[in-house]
Parts: C-alpha cells; sequence; structure tokens
C-alpha cells in the first residue's frame, strides 16, 4: 500500500503531467488557427481586380507582429493550385491612396494584365509589412553584416537617419525574419489557400532593402523559394560612399553559398538616376558571379532600366518584366 507521501508525490506528478498536455494542447491550437479566424473584417487596402484579405497583428515568435496581406487573383477557385509570390513592403504594393508618398506598385494591375495575355499563369501575392523604424534591421542580410568587423558593425549601428531616428533600429535580425516566412507565414498560406508548395512554384521579390532581403532568401532557403526578383538592390547597405565595404561583403558572400545552377532562377535590376545609378558597378561584380558559377539567361537576368529612379513609380514600370521571367518556367 503507498504511503500519503507517496500518493501526494504521484497527484503531483499527474497534475503536472496534465499541465504539460495543455499547454501543448494550447500551442497545437494557436498554430492551426485557420484563415477566417485571423483575418480582419475589411481588407487593409483597396484593389483593382482580384480580392484582398488582411490579417491584423499575425504573431510570430521570431519578429514582431505583423500584417499581412493575401492577393487572390480573379475567378480564385477554391479546386485549382496556385503559385505564390512573397513580397515585402507590403504596405506599398496596392494602393496609392494610402502610401506615404501618393506611389503604388501596381502589382494588382500588372499582374491581371499578364494573366490576361496569358503571359503567366494566374499566381497568389502575399505581402507583408515592412517593420518600419527597424526596416533596416529587418531586411539587411545577416550573415553578410556580421561577416563585417566588430568596429564597422558599431559604427553602423550608430548611423543616424535624423537627430532622433537610427538607421538601424534593432540589430540586425533578418535571420528570424526568414525563420518568419519560412517556418510561420508559409505553412500558415499553404494550409489555408489552394498553393502548389514546392520551390519551382514559390517566389519572393522586393526592392531597395527589400532587394537585399529577396536575395537572401532565395541564397539560405533555395528548397523554398524557386525564383526572387530583386529589384534596385540596395547593395551599398547604406548612402553610397567611397571605400565602402559593404558591397565587397555581398559580393563574397554570393561567392561562397550561390547554388549551382539548376532549377533556382534570379532577376536582378537597377536604374540609372537618384539612387539607383550607384547599383550598377556593384551589380556589376556580383553578375560576374554568377557568371562563373556557370548562370545564363535561362536562370539569372538582369536588366538596366534606362532613366528609371529609386521609386514604386518606375518599379510599376518595368514590374511585369521581372514577373514574367521568374514565373515563365
Amino acid at each position: 500500500m503507498k504511503s500519503i507521501y507517496e500518493m501526494i508525490c504521484l497527484k503531483k506528478w499527474i497534475f503536472g503531467l496534465l499541465a504539460v498536455f495543455s499547454l501543448w494542447t494550447l500551442t497545437q491550437c494557436s498554430n492551426q488557427k485557420n484563415l477566417e479566424y485571423l483575418l480582419s473584417k475589411e481588407p487593409h487596402f483597396q484593389v483593382s481586380c482580384g480580392k484582398l484579405l488582411s490579417i491584423d497583428s499575425l504573431s510570430s515568435k521570431f519578429i514582431s507582429n505583423r500584417n499581412i496581406e493575401i492577393w487572390l487573383p480573379p475567378d480564385y477557385d477554391k479546386n485549382q493550385k496556385y503559385p505564390v509570390l512573397y513580397m515585402h513592403d507590403a504596405q506599398m504594393l496596392f494602393d496609392a491612396g494610402s502610401t506615404w508618398n501618393g506611389q503604388e506598385w501596381g502589382v494588382d494591375e500588372v499582374l491581371c494584365d499578364l494573366f490576361d495575355s496569358k503571359t503567366i499563369q494566374a499566381c497568389i501575392v502575399v505581402g507583408i509589412w515592412n517593420a518600419g523604424a527597424n526596416r533596416h534591421s529587418e531586411y539587411f542580410p545577416q550573415k553578410v553584416f556580421e561577416s563585417l568587423s566588430k568596429e564597422l558593425q558599431d559604427s553602423l549601428y550608430a548611423l543616424q537617419r535624423s537627430e532622433s531616428d537610427k538607421l538601424f533600429g534593432e540589430r540586425v535580425y533578418s535571420d528570424g525574419y526568414l525563420k518568419f516566412l519560412t517556418k510561420e507565414l508559409k505553412p500558415l498560406i499553404d494550409k489555408n489557400i489552394n498553393t502548389l508548395r514546392g520551390p519551382e512554384s514559390t517566389f519572393i521579390a522586393g526592392s531597395s532593402m527589400g532587394g537585399l532581403i529577396s536575395f537572401y532568401a532565395a541564397m539560405e532557403y533555395p528548397d523554398v523559394f524557386g525564383g526572387a526578383a530583386c529589384i534596385s538592390s540596395h547593395w551599398p547597405g547604406i548612402m553610397p560612399s567611397e571605400n565602402n565595404p559593404i558591397p565587397e561583403a555581398f559580393v563574397q558572400y554570393t561567392a561562397q553559398n550561390l547554388v549551382p545552377p539548376l532549377t533556382n532562377k534570379w532577376y536582378f535590376d537597377f536604374g540609372t538616376k537618384g539612387l539607383d545609378a550607384s547599383y550598377e558597378l556593384i551589380q556589376t561584380r556580383i553578375d560576374s558571379v554568377f557568371m562563373a558559377k556557370g548562370y545564363g539567361f535561362t536562370n539569372w537576368m538582369t536588366y538596366k532600366a534606362e532613366g528609371a529612379d529609386h521609386s514604386e513609380k518606375s518599379w510599376n514600370a518595368r514590374l511585369e518584366i521581372p514577373l514574367s521571367y521568374l514565373m515563365n518556367r
């Protein structure tokens, strides 16, 4: 016969086990929330074609809570599966009436034109809002940043955009952002939307710092993102300056991490006016790495947009080029 002490210990053990099981169950339920539960009552933006679904403040273990936009093509069919394009800076993608500069990418209009002309098959777009003051910290490729000297890292963290605004709001955490995309957001989308889940049907795109994080995502997760559009990639990392070691760090990272030219596709571009005018020399060095690795037009393209500046208006004007290139297999 068990002693009173043994019975008390057994009860404590059982209650502890039940507590752990309850916590695990709650976690599983939280991770398995369906899309209807997460969607906001109204979409955040107006679109000209297709349908926009919006998520308010999606929680994450890796980054701060984040608004998400899910754009479905016209005539979205629940019995059909679609490629998916993940895009950064979602605030700027669809609705010029809500942006800080009155410009937009016009993603919905460009895609609908491409669908109508049968240039590409219908696809889904998942837009991720940027982190505002922490955008630079979230989008700067972390392994490239950490390859810089400690002294240089410290000097970059001290850079100011204005007297009260640092360029880097936090320490660089883009590895966490990519974990959010690959381990939390993509599984949520794949679970609730009819998607083609393989890398050959999963693309990522962005401009400026968004171009850098698109590049980094496809470099770090080539088995997830089979195509990347790196538009006006901000290779200097900071404002262009002489003797800036950051571009060389990008060249070295590319040389060390670029996968062989098998199924993945890459698109780069740059304009010739304003900030974009500083990108061509660096892009040429990145291109030389791709050529040395055996890449050709079937899996890599760099486009020089004559007369284009660093703006959503310019990116909208040529958006059909990267989308047609990447999604025309």
